[in-house]
Parts: C-alpha cells; structure tokens; sequence
C-alpha cells in the first residue's frame, strides 16, 4: 500500500486497537479497590450543587497542596494511579509501534503525578477512553484522573472538576491539501464534515455549522480515517491534535486558523478536591524551571516539530 489509502489502513488498524483494547499498562492488582469506591459517589450530590452558579473563567481551578485527603489516600492504598488516557493521538498519547509502549506529552505528565503520589512514575494503570467516554468514565469512578487533550469549559466543570491549564490550543480544520476547504468558513457549505462525540468541535458545529453535514465519532482518529478513506472532506479538531495527524500522513494539512481559544486540563470527579489540589502541585513543580522545566522539556520531545513557537506553558490561574 501507498498514498492515502495506505496511510488510511494504518491508521485504522491503530483506531481497532483503541476499540479492542479497553485496559493498557499494568492490571489492577487483585483485591484493589476500584477508583469510583462507595466512599466517593459522584452522584451523592446533585451537579448544581457541586459547581459554581455562573461560569467566569472556568480555567481558575483549586490552589495546590500535598495535603493527602480521601482521594490521594485512596490512590495509596491501592498503590496504582488509574489513568483515562488516549492511546491514537500521535505526539499526546499513542502506543509507540517500535517499543509497544504508550507515550506522548499527556503520558509523561501522568506518569509525572504518578511519581508525586507514589514515588514511582510506572505506578499508572492506563485506561483507553474514547473521547465521548471521558466524563463518564470519571461519574462512575472508572479512573483517578482524563489526561486526554480535554478542553475545560463552562459545560465541563459542572460535571468533573479541573486542573490548572497545562496546554492551551484551539479548534482548526484539517482537510486534504487538494482539498478546497481554506478555513472554517462557507468554503464547508455542501462539504462533509467529521467530529469526535463529545468534543468542542462538535459543539461549534451545533453552533455554526456553515452548511456543512456533520458526521460525529467516538475518537478524533476516526475522523483521520474517514478523512483518508474519502469518507468525509474535512475534520473539526483541536489544533494540537490536528498537528500531529498531519505529521502522521504528509496528505492532510491545517487550514484557516484556530477558530477557538481552548485550555487543556487533567480531569477528576467533583468530589475529589485533594486530589486536584495534589495535581496542581504537581503541574506548580512541572512549569518550575523555565527553559529547563519539565514541561518544556517534554514540549520539545513531543509538540515542538508540529506545533512551533510555544515559549512557555501557560500561567495558572486559581479561584481560591
């Protein structure tokens, strides 16, 4: 195979596995309890009580602390952190196919929180959800923390609480290089259109759609796959994201410019405060350092050939 259709048949045999494959890393040690255990049930509590009346400012998030409460003491006495993560997001969280290993920017920030709570950045068991899957996935208390390139709005943190921002992008298009698609504009009128379920991208086209169909899927990239297969003529997705599926296959590009400002956060249940106090403690030491930090570190590794001229991660902002 060849072209686009080879590359379309990699990329959906990668999309199988995140279907097929429910849990990666390590397995829960036998005994261990669960993340949603009965001493933290989301719905305990209705969702307008747990969040704010009006929304200003969603990214200010909890100030941090090493405090161990109900949350980081549950993670310790399991001795595993359970992590929602992507594993078809190349650069972000992708399982690398020369070690089989998960990696990416979102993978070593994980494993960085693991590290801060355990002492040990393999302590992690990874859970592969599907974008439409994330904020459930924390409701029922399946995993401990989403690190999966996940937007904090005004919707969002009425339903699980936030980290401080830890990337920040924005909603672009990403269409064929033949493609007639300059921008999110008129130029989709008539045109197919892809977004993940459950995304931002899926709520901009509610909102302004510019004549285009749209066709919603669980992972972003089964959009790519779509998009290669000629199924569709375009997809809606975060810029970073967008970046690292044009890296995947030299057919593709990013058009137009970010028609959205989006900050990305590390997601946990409302319920459990310390546990977001600890990850901002961690992300505080992650941007100490400035050239030299963690963050920068792990930008240059992953982001920086894709997505250029990031100088600094972004500044934390507290409500607290």
């Amino acid at each position: 195979m060849s072209g686009r259709r080879g590359a379309g048949a990699r990329a959906a045999m990668t999309a199988g596995v995140c279907v097929l494959a429910g849990v990666v890393g390590t397995a829960v040690l036998p005994g261990a309890r669960p993340a949603g255990h009965a001493e933290r049930t989301a719905a305990a509590a209705p969702a307008a009580e747990r969040a704010p009346a009006t929304c200003v400012g969603p990214e200010a998030s909890l100030r941090p602390s090493t405090a161990d409460g109900p949350a980081v003491r549950r993670i310790k006495e399991r001795g595993r952190l359970i992590a929602g993560v992507d594993q078809n997001s190349y650069r972000w969280g992708y399982r690398d196919p020369a070690t089989g290993e998960l990696s990416g920017f979102d993978i070593d920030l994980v494993r960085a929180v693991a590290k801060a709570i355990l002492g040990d950045p393999g302590k992690v068991v990874f859970l592969a959800i599907p974008t439409n899957q994330r904020i459930p996935a924390l409701e029922k208390g399946k995993v401990d923390i989403i690190a999966r390139t996940m937007t904090i709005n005004c919707e969002r943190i009425r339903q699980v609480a936030f980290s401080t921002a830890y990337f920040e992008a924005g909603q672009q298009v990403l269409a064929p290089k033949t493609s007639p698609v300059t921008a999110f504009d008129d130029t989709l009128k008539g045109k197919k259109v892809c977004t993940a379920k459950g995304s931002t991208g899926e709520s901009e086209l509610k909102n302004e759609s510019h004549g285009a169909s749209v066709l919603t899927v669980p992972n972003q990239l089964d959009c790519l796959v779509r998009l290669q297969l000629g199924q569709v003529d375009a997809v809606i997705t975060d810029s970073a994201l967008a970046a690292g599926q044009a890296a995947q296959d030299p057919s593709v590009r990013l058009v137009g410019k970010p028609f959205t400002t989006e900050s990305y956060g590390v997601a946990m249940n409302l319920r459990d405060e310390d546990l977001v106090r600890r990850v901002n403690a961690v992300l505080e030491d992650y941007r100490r350092g400035g050239e030299a930090s963690p963050w920068m570190l792990a930008y240059r590794k992953w982001l920086a050939a894709d997505l250029q001229g990031i100088t600094a991660p972004p500044e934390p902002r507290y409500r607290d």
